[in-house]
């Protein structure tokens, strides 16, 4: 047969219609009949696609010719091999040339008209369309699965096919009276060759073909088995938009090229099906109700109140029929033939099997009746008359069709379950009602409240006809066992009691259980459970839940020869049935999804179920047979339940329902008509989030990017990441990861092998972020199918990684058809991959209500991070951040089941979130404060983000926020406080003004001299304008002033003072101090308490050490009579009242001694003189308590280095010059070199009386200033130096070093020979050295012999006075040659007479130890007698009186054991006089005083007197002389 024949697709239809309404009719027997009535139905099929194909390359003329053609060709060629392979394995006949037997097909007899006149006639019309799908094969691989499964003829009735669709109820049970088909003989191997080989020839000859294209008009076959023309642009129009729609789905990636012409290919394909609605096609197979049903029989009833009422409210109890009779009632009622039946489902599970139940009940195959739509699946092909759906996919049809034109009559199945789509669409439906008066509604299910709804469908005040229908149900038995642990010793768990029901089930007779349980994770338990209890072979335990895939879900509903145990969700309590459950097990709780409209977190908590819930699981046991329910609860847990589950509408997110209401402009959430409108709270959350998403403004219009949002069907968090990333470039990444987050986790974690799953997914963890996961799991993903050997292998790899394939194509799936959404858009896929910021930026705009900030001071048993609103989370145990997240994360979701868990996590930076969340951040401010620098009024703004901090400290401008307060702090600290730096004349006049009057009250101490501050700050208030609110505004404002009067801002001297400071003059309180030669300025503050308190003296580095304390003792005049009044307030009651009034004595002293220093003489000195002069009462320096006055009358010190810097303050001078005083030193000498007169008698490297006369004292000029200094020769080793010291004591010391030096260095040959004589130093150095107190004097030998060298030259060459020129010098070292050896040997024996005294003195110390006191005593008096290097410390005078001493000491010792009483009474004695000693040798701060030189060593004569008195003294000494002799030496 040419090809020219069927060039034309439209007359190939036209004939293959015939010839297979012909064949239809044929005797069933008829093998190649069979055969040809199946490449009847493929020809229509492909005759229809070829006019597609022409329209679809027409439209794409960009394609390739070539590679069209060789895809197509492969296309082909896999389907065919696909074919093969299903017909083989269902058993179909492929009999092609050679007879075969099969089994008569259920085909019904046609009517006698449409019969063939003979087998020959059926023989022919197989042949043509065998020709007819030779031709047009290659349009085959483009055609979408809609168009290649149309409606049957409608003269022609269904052929049903042998293979059979899973059902969700029994697959076994047929209608009565339907004949039962039989199953085809299976095909040998060579007729599948022969026929694979006759439709790959057939590929050839439709090349030539498919370059002509189709010719001429298509027809297509009337309700009335007529032919009838339809217009070829109506035929190309649907062939080019299911063309286009295959093209789509089959696209790999996103298609970017031509968005425009896309979208408005979409938009017209739209626009047309809201003109065009679904074409009636009545159904013309039988429609008949399933006999025996309730429903059935209340069949005529309904029927007329579907024609006499716009709504109706059906309540069908379980078993009645209503989900699968409804649908047949509405077309026995006339409806499907001006739009289609949809009938909706809450689950898509349901609506599949429903609609092959009803298909089945119909005799015809799924989709051409009665067809399903589910997400990514449709099975209604054109013409159908019913639609089954989730109520998802219709409320996804009101964007396009607001008005629903493509259906007649809607019913909404199981409304009871209340979902949020189930409520919207109730109260959609009622809206469009008013303008679809055609439009029928019917709400069911089996435990609905029908008062409710129909009073929300009333019209015209009457509410909605109710319908019971009873069910065709058995009576069930309620059975009550409570799971409660009564026996400690028997820890009975709710997996316990499931089991034990089971086991008294199986008692009560055949039959299968259905176990209702929480979830999926008590559903592994159970099944663990279970299957200890049981032995292999006895049961079959099945899992029954939404994520299970479809193989698994079909063994649910095909019934086997055990006895089975369905473990199921709450699926199973709606719309689906398990076949052959005669016995429930209720454990009453479910898992019920809850949103915190106070968190912003979805709460998945197990709760006990309503009664109306618990009713709808126990009316699955009674279809069967008598059943029995028990139920893991007592009754009285029953009885206080719910009777209804609360709506999902008043439990969860609003925002998704908020943001399509306002895209459809249904105006307010709170006006529209919900069955039972949401709470306030609920909807203010919805507001709260779509302004979150920057999706509404402030008054709740949406903006640009609300509008973009609603495009896209998603939830609005993932749109508004998309919308970013799109922006970000970063598209492609947030693709691939929204996809992911819509549907459930496609990673599966079994309880026998989750080790290993953790390690099949440790490859796709990221250390920063979860998000990142999946898109290492889409790249496996996309390489491995791109890679794969074939499907099988495939899915196993899947299973090897532990990856669900249902979920991984379902993801597919949801990727691509965002792909084509974004693509129509016009938005942009990037090609370089995004970075980690631009990706995770973009996803945090929609979870900005999931952030997390780790709390470091957090309990280690408390949530580590703060999140939202204050909530409290952990991230969840399996993310890789687990144990090392940072400090700021944020979630995909946050869950709450055992603990509040942060799912799918990542680190974020606080800048990311500031950027995002900029309309979100709640701003406050802290501590505004002028700042000089910048001029300004300066506060510290804290950022927060529901309560978690983003940002703090961060220094803004304050006046834009409270520019009242800025003015007032400007004024008060830039122009009061003078905190301002300006070029103005009015400041500096003021500021000098202000410090004149401070300086008065400083000198008098008197802080009512200047005005206060608020005086001032109302005298720039009143005159600066309101807009001044820092330095730029004020100095523009200023410019504008003072160009009319320049005096506008000076203030007046007698404006800012209260009275006149009497008193205060410079004679008084003076500016300058001079001291030693040096001029130092004095400054005065008043500050109680400060360290600048009272009157300070900033004393140069170098002068240091030259400041007079006693003379500082003074102050200055004006500050004398509060410090006199001071020292006497802090003497004895019996000193004081002799002074009485103390301010009147105060200024008799001061107008006595002037209110000067009187000569040398201290303060204190001077009081005493004063009040033995005045009262004739005698007082001590102790009798003063210098604590007790206060520290601004002692003068303050402040040490200034060379630049003016400040290097220590303190009004303590012994301790300054302890800490700066070898800096002053040198400081000092460096200005000494620096003067020239000086510089050229100072010398270095001196071994001989070389440099003149020493002079007494050296005057240093510096600057106009005369100082004084002190040259000393200084010990340097084998040399001297001459140098000049700012300190007699010091200048002494170091002259007294370096002048034994020098004569050390003349007499070189004799202290060589004394050297060699002092052998026996050594053995005294032994002796001594075990003496603990006297230890540090005998350290070494060596040190030892120079000590007794250095102090023979003192004895024999420096006797006062000293030599001062080298005359002299030269006298005293001529006199010293001859005596030098002579004073050596008496030093060697005074030393060895030592040693003999010290080495008794350990033995005696150790026969006294039970006297600690005196023990300490005679310890404390040697570390006096023998300090380090003490013969050259103690006079050589004194020394020769050691001997004495120590023997003195040995005697105490001696007497002790004997009367230690009069021992104690003794040291009593001492120690009083020596208490005295070194209190006044402390307070002179190191000042030596020969005075108290004497009396120390009067007091060690007072030892001998005491404790030897045998050993004589050289002068009489007793308590009472020393006592008097301590009494001058105060007096002076």
């Amino acid at each position: 047969m040419s090809s020219s024949k069927s060039s034309n697709p439209f007359e190939a239809l036209k004939a293959l219609t015939n010839v297979r309404r012909a064949v239809a009719a044929a005797p069933a027997s008829d093998k190649k009949s069979a055969a040809a009535l199946r490449f009847a139905d493929a020809g229509i099929r492909l005759a229809a696609q070829k006019e597609a194909q022409k329209a679809s390359e027409a439209a794409s003329a960009a394609k390739g010719a070539a590679k069209g053609r060789r895809d197509v060709e492969g296309d082909v060629k896999r389907a065919l091999q696909e074919n093969d392979r299903k017909r083989a394995a269902a058993g179909h006949s492929l009999a092609i040339k050679s007879a075969a037997k099969s089994a008569p097909t259920s085909t019904p007899k046609a009517p006698k008209a449409q019969k063939p006149a003979s087998a020959a006639g059926a023989k022919s019309a197989t042949l043509s369309g065998m020709a007819a799908l030779a031709s047009l094969v290659p349009q085959a691989a483009t055609a979408s699965p809609a168009s290649l499964s149309p409606a049957p003829a409608a003269s022609a009735p269904a052929v049903k096919k042998t293979e059979q669709a899973p059902l969700s109820k029994d697959s076994k049970s047929v209608q009565k009276g339907a004949p039962r088909p039989e199953r085809a003989a299976k095909p040998t191997a060579s007729q599948v060759k022969e026929e694979r080989n006759a439709r790959a020839k057939s590929v050839s000859a439709a090349r030539a073909d498919q370059k002509r294209g189709p010719e001429g008009k298509g027809q297509e076959v009337a309700k009335d088995g007529q032919k009838r023309q339809r217009p070829v642009k109506q035929e190309q129009a649907k062939a080019q938009s299911a063309a286009g729609k295959d093209r789509t789905r089959a696209a790999s990636t996103p298609s970017s090229s031509k968005p425009a012409a896309r979208s408005q290919e979409r938009e017209s394909r739209d626009s047309r099906e809201s003109r065009n609605p679904q074409l009636p096609n009545p159904v013309t197979v039988p429609v008949t109700l399933a006999p025996g049903l309730p429903v059935s029989e209340h069949g005529e009833e309904l029927v007329e109140a579907i024609r006499s009422h716009q709504v109706i409210i059906v309540c069908g109890e379980t078993g009645s029929g209503k989900t699968t009779q409804l649908p047949k009632i509405c077309l026995l009622a006339g409806r499907g033939t001006k739009g289609l039946i949809g009938h909706t489902q809450p689950r898509r599970i349901a609506a599949s099997s429903i609609a092959k139940r009803i298909a089945k009940e119909l005799n015809t195959e799924v989709g051409e009746v009665v067809g399903y739509k589910v997400r990514f699946t449709d099975k209604t092909m054109p013409g159908a008359a019913i639609k089954l759906m989730t109520d998802g996919i219709l409320l996804a049809e009101t964007q396009t069709d607001p008005l629903l034109k493509r259906y007649d009559t809607i019913i909404i199945d199981e409304a009871h379950e209340r979902s949020i789509n189930i409520d919207f669409l109730l109260g959609y439906l009622k809206r469009i009602l008013v303008r679809r008066r055609d439009l029928k509604v019917i709400v069911t299910s089996a435990t609905i409240d029908a008062e409710r709804f129909a009073k929300h469908f009333e019209i015209d005040g009457k509410p909605a006809p109710v319908y019971t229908i009873e069910g065709r149900t058995y009576p069930v038995e309620i059975r009550y066992r409570p799971v409660d642990d009564l026996d400690e010793d028997d820890d009975r768990t709710l997996m316990d009691a499931i089991a034990d029901a089971c086991d008294e089930l199986e008692m009560a007779g055949r039959g299968d259980i259905l176990v209702f349980l929480p979830g999926e994770r008590e559903i592994r338990e159970a099944a663990e459970v279970l299957r200890k209890r049981n032995r292999p072979g006895t049961v079959d335990i099945l899992p029954l839940f939404a994520r299970l895939s479809a193989e698994e879900q079909e063994r649910v509903f095909t019934s086997g020869g055990l006895r089975r145990i369905v473990l199921a969700t709450n699926v199973a309590e709606t719309s689906i049935t398990v076949p052959g459950i005669r016995y429930v097990v209720d454990t009453g709780l479910a898992r019920v999804k809850r949103y915190s409209y106070r968190n912003k977190v979805e709460q998945l908590l197990i709760e006990p179920v309503s009664k109306a819930s618990a009713n709808q699981r126990a009316g699955r046991c009674g279809r069967v047979a008598n059943g029995i329910c028990i139920r893991l609860f007592d009754e009285a847990s029953w009885a206080r339940r719910p009777d209804y589950t609360d709506p999902e509408i008043m439990r969860s997110n609003l925002a998704a329902v908020i943001l399509r209401m306002k895209s459809l402009k249904l105006g307010d959430v709170r006006d529209f008509p919900f069955v039972q409108a949401p709470p306030a709270r609920a909807i203010a959350d919805g507001y709260a989030i779509l302004a979150e998403l920057n999706a509404i403004d402030k008054d709740g219009r949406l903006t640009e990017t609300g509008r973009d949002l609603a495009r896209l069907p998603v939830d609005p968090r993932l749109g508004r990441m998309l919308l970013e990333a799109s922006r970000r470039g970063a598209l492609k990444e947030a693709l691939v990861i929204v996809s992911g987050l819509s549907i459930q986790d496609p990673r599966d974690r079994p309880v026998t092998a989750q080790d290993a799953a953790d390690a099949a997914h440790k490859r796709f963890a990221d250390e920063r972020s979860d998000f990142l996961s999946y898109t290492r799991m889409w790249q496996w993903y996309e390489t491995a199918f791109a890679k794969k050997a074939s499907n099988r292998l495939f899915t196993d790899e899947l299973h090897r990684m532990f990856l669900s394939p249902r979920r991984m194509r379902e993801w597919r799936d949801v990727w691509r058809q965002l792909c084509e959404l974004t693509s129509d858009i016009g938005w942009r896929v990037n090609t370089a991959p995004a970075t980690y910021e631009e990706l995770h930026r973009s996803l945090l705009t929609g979870l900005l209500g999931n952030l997390g900030l780790r709390q470091l001071d957090a309990d280690f048993r408390a949530p580590p991070y703060l999140g939202a609103r204050g909530i409290h989370f952990w991230i969840w145990p399996g993310s890789s951040l687990a144990k090392k997240a940072g400090q700021w994360v944020m979630a995909a979701e946050l869950v709450e089941t055992s603990r509040l868990f942060a799912r799918c996590v990542a680190q974020i930076e606080p800048e990311w979130v500031e950027a995002a969340a900029a309309h979100l951040l709640k701003k406050s401010w802290s501590d505004p404060h002028w700042e000089k620098k910048r001029a300004e009024v300066v506060a510290f703004e804290r950022g927060a983000l529901y309560g978690m901090t983003v940002y703090s400290q961060r220094r803004v401008q304050f006046a834009p926020h409270d520019a009242k307060t800025a003015r007032e702090i400007f004024i008060r600290e830039a122009l009061v406080e003078g905190d301002y730096e300006t070029r103005a004349p009015f400041f500096s006049h003021n500021q000098k003004l202000v410090q004149e009057i401070r300086d008065l009250e400083n000198k008098s101490r008197r802080p009512d001299v200047l005005v206060d501050e608020e005086t001032i700050f109302q005298f720039y208030d009143a005159l600066l304008d309101a807009s001044v609110v820092g330095g730029s505004s004020f100095e523009k404002w200023r410019r504008t002033a003072e160009a009319d009067n320049p005096k506008l801002l000076f203030l007046k001297k007698g404006d800012l003072m209260r009275h006149d400071a009497s008193g205060v003059t410079a004679e008084y309180f003076p500016k300058k101090l001079e001291m030693a030669g040096v001029v130092m300025a004095l400054t005065y503050h008043f500050e109680p308490g400060a360290p600048r308190d009272g009157v300070t003296l900033a004393v140069p580095l170098y002068a240091l050490n030259q400041i007079d304390s006693v003379r500082c003792e003074w102050l200055v005049p004006g500050m004398l009579k509060e410090k006199v009044r001071s020292l006497l307030k802090s003497l004895p009651q019996r000193y004081r009242r002799h002074c009485v009034p103390l301010e009147q004595y105060a200024e008799g002293f001061f107008a006595r001694t002037g209110g000067v220093q009187r000569g040398s003489q201290s303060l204190i000195d001077a009081l005493i003189d004063d009040i033995r002069e005045q009262t004739r009462v005698v007082c001590e320096r102790t009798d003063f308590k210098l604590e007790f006055v206060p520290q601004h009358l002692f003068m303050n010190f402040k040490v200034l280095d060379e630049h003016g810097r400040q290097l220590a303050m303190g009004r303590n001078l012994a301790e300054l010059r302890a800490e700066l005083g070898s800096q002053a030193q040198s400081a000092f000498q460096h200005m000494a070199q620096a003067d020239a007169s000086i510089a050229d008698d100072l010398a270095d490297h001196i071994t001989t009386w070389s440099f003149g006369e020493l002079p007494e004292l050296m005057e240093i000029k510096r600057g106009g200033q005369f100082l004084i200094g002190h040259p000393a020769l200084v010990d340097r080793g084998e040399e001297c130096s001459l140098e000049v010291f700012d300190d007699l004591d010091e200048a002494r010391k170091a002259h007294r070093a370096g002048l034994r030096r020098l004569f050390i260095l003349q007499l070189k040959e004799q202290v060589r020979y004394l050297t060699r004589n002092l052998s026996g130093l050594q053995r005294v150095q032994m002796q001594c050295s075990v003496l603990e107190p006297v230890a540090k004097a005998f350290d070494s030998a060596e040190g030892l012999v120079q000590d007794v060298v250095a102090a023979s030259i003192e004895t024999a060459a420096m006797q006062e006075p000293w030599p001062v020129d080298a005359a002299s010098f030269g006298a005293r070292k001529d006199e010293a040659r001859t005596r030098l050896t002579l004073i050596g040997g008496e030093y060697l024996r005074l030393m060895q007479d030592l040693a003999a005294e010290l080495s008794q003195i350990p033995r005696k110390l150790q026969n006294v130890r039970g006297w600690p006191e005196a023990v300490k005593d005679v310890q404390a008096q040697l570390r006096e007698l023998f300090p380090a290097h003490f013969l050259i410390a103690v006079d050589a005078e004194h020394v020769r009186h050691y001997v004495r001493y120590v023997r003195a000491i040995n005697v105490r010792l001696d007497k002790l054991r004997n009367d230690p009483a009069r021992d104690a009474a003794h040291m009593a004695e001492v120690q009083g006089l020596a208490t005295a000693y070194y209190r006044e040798l402390a307070s002179r701060k190191g000042k030596v005083d020969q005075r108290l030189t004497q009396f120390r060593w009067l007091l060690e004569e007072l030892r001998v007197s005491l404790f030897a008195q045998e050993l004589k003294t050289p002068m009489p000494v007793s308590v009472k002389r020393l006592a008097r002799v301590w009494e001058s030496i105060r007096r002076l």
